[in-house]
């Protein structure tokens, strides 16, 4: 009865059974204190500082509180036809196929070979050495033998595994899950970006569109009082002075005309851009609901609890990944310390010439571990685990920096749509005093009491008030926007890869 043979080391069968260290320090999620209420952390005037209402549940969908459907469509066609988002899109599959190529590391490798060769050794190659030194007659004979041409027919597959002992692979796949998870957050910051860049180009239209038609309005008015001045004048009822500066105000008006051309152009052409399309292949679209939304109120301020602040942010989850990723490194780096251990195992035929190939004498096997131990490198491996954890202690400051970051772009933007809103009221307040005023004008008017130049004066005070209105309304609808921006989302915000 035949001993059998022991293949591995009895000392390699209990690291195996031990089973996996994980070496390298554990990632925890940097903890982040918020205050209670947003009015709590809030710089310059108490006075634009978000109000209590602004703790409360924000809108489900953001956007669709501006009440136009028009700017609805133009986003989710952006979303799914920008090449920003489409490359960010295109990133994250590429960190999901890496993350898998990781893991594929903790399988068995196997692979299968299969060649023909024709060969000649020479006769005073290491392979005919021996004959040589042996000697004797029949030395040619065995020279002539090696030395002949042969077919060498070759097929087999090799079978590998390396035990994760150390957490390598594991702190690998965790490195790449944070990547994959960064990529996500980034695909979320150009979503969002992307959305609220449209916003603001969509208002910044809408607001030139208005001011157009209004701008048109006045310059009717304007010219009407240039010709009662004209007739005046004409009847020698007033000097010329009046005249000139009435055609003045005309010139400015006329001057005006072609720059919010230019605005509403331009306001056209970024949205182009943003939704991937042509210049110009939007004009009708947006030119026949030129109107839509403007006269819809918005919502209160809702903010949402602070505290949620750090999930909803995308720049904040990646900063987060990133610190992730850079804790995992380090359990890589300290790995490499450790040895490694690779069981192999190969079979395969091997026959000079075809006849004996399949024969199960040809067969061929080797089956055993291997072992790698690092001994001295110069210092190499302690040098890569210094710079992993310095690079981890840079990820944490640049995530706090983030964070902060963070605060300021919300305190900032709800400044602005505080103190805009304001202005808003004083504004909705000089319009409807400017009604007033045109109404008892044309009263006085209809009563005989005084020319229709009055009238038109108001008309004019009217107009030139409703377009600060309009400015003002498209400046609250953008400020809005940057907020929505600066609270970042729900993580909702998905667009299929190209």
């Amino acid at each position: 009865m035949s001993t059998p043979r022991r293949l591995i080391p009895p000392a390699i069968l209990v690291m195996l059974m031990a089973g996996c260290t994980v070496v390298g320090p554990d990632f925890v999620a940097p903890a982040t204190v918020a205050p209670e209420h947003w009015s709590d952390q809030h710089g310059g005037a108490p006075a634009l500082a978000a109000p209590p209402a602004a703790s409360a549940t924000p809108p489900a969908d953001r956007w669709a509180v501006f009440g136009d459907p028009e700017l609805t469509r133009l986003q989710a066609l952006a979303l799914q036809a920008n090449a920003d988002a489409k490359s960010a899109a295109l990133r994250l599959l590429q960190a999901r196929a890496m993350q898998a190529t990781v893991s594929a590391q903790r399988g068995v490798q196997v692979a299968v070979q299969a060649g023909v060769s024709r060969q000649r050794q020479s006769e005073f190659g290491s392979a005919s050495r021996l004959v040589n030194a042996i000697g004797g007659a029949g030395t040619p004979q065995l020279l002539n033998v090696l030395s002949s041409p042969f077919t060498l027919y070759q097929a087999g597959f090799d079978a590998s595994w390396e035990p994760d002992l150390w957490g390598r692979v594991l702190r690998s796949e965790e490195a790449a899950q944070a990547g994959t998870d960064e990529q996500q957050a980034a695909l979320r910051q150009v979503q969002l970006g992307v959305a609220a860049e449209l916003a603001r180009a969509y208002f910044v239209l809408r607001a030139a569109q208005r001011q157009h038609m209004l701008a048109r309005d006045e310059l009717a008015s304007a010219q009407e009082i240039e010709g009662l001045l004209q007739a005046q004048f004409r009847n020698g009822l007033s000097d010329e002075s009046a005249l000139i500066r009435q055609r003045s105000q005309v010139a400015a008006l006329r001057a005006l005309l072609p720059s919010l051309q230019a605005q509403e152009a331009q306001a056209i052409n970024q949205i182009t851009l943003l939704c991937g399309t042509d210049p110009g292949s939007l004009n009708d679209a947006l030119a026949a609901a030129r109107m839509a939304g403007t006269a819809v109120p918005l919502p209160d301020l809702r903010l949402g609890l602070p505290s949620e602040l750090a999930h909803h942010r995308p720049d904040v989850a990646a900063a987060e990944a990133r610190l992730h990723a850079a804790t995992a490194d380090i359990g890589i780096a300290v790995a490499d310390l450790y040895p490694r251990i690779t069981l192999g195992a190969s079979f395969g035929l091997e026959s000079v010439g075809s006849a004996k190939f399949g024969d199960w004498g040809s067969r061929q096997w080797t089956v055993g571990p291997s072992l790698s131990l690092p001994l001295w490198d110069q210092g190499r491996r302690q040098s890569t685990i210094t710079l992993r954890r310095l690079q981890q202690q840079e990820a944490a400051v640049a995530y706090q920096q983030v964070v902060l970051k963070a605060w300021h772009e919300v305190d900032d933007a709800v400044s602005a749509y505080v103190a805009e809103t304001r202005r808003e009221v004083q504004f909705t307040e000089r319009t409807r005093n400017a009604q007033e005023e045109e109404a008892l004008a044309r009263v006085r008017h209809a009563d005989g009491l005084t020319s229709y130049l009055p009238v038109l004066t108001a008309a004019i005070a009217v107009t030139d008030a409703q377009r600060d209105l309009a400015d003002s309304q498209a400046r609250v609808r953008t400020a809005l926007a940057a907020l929505y921006k600066a609270l970042g989302d729900d993580g909702a915000l998905q667009v299929a890869a190209p």
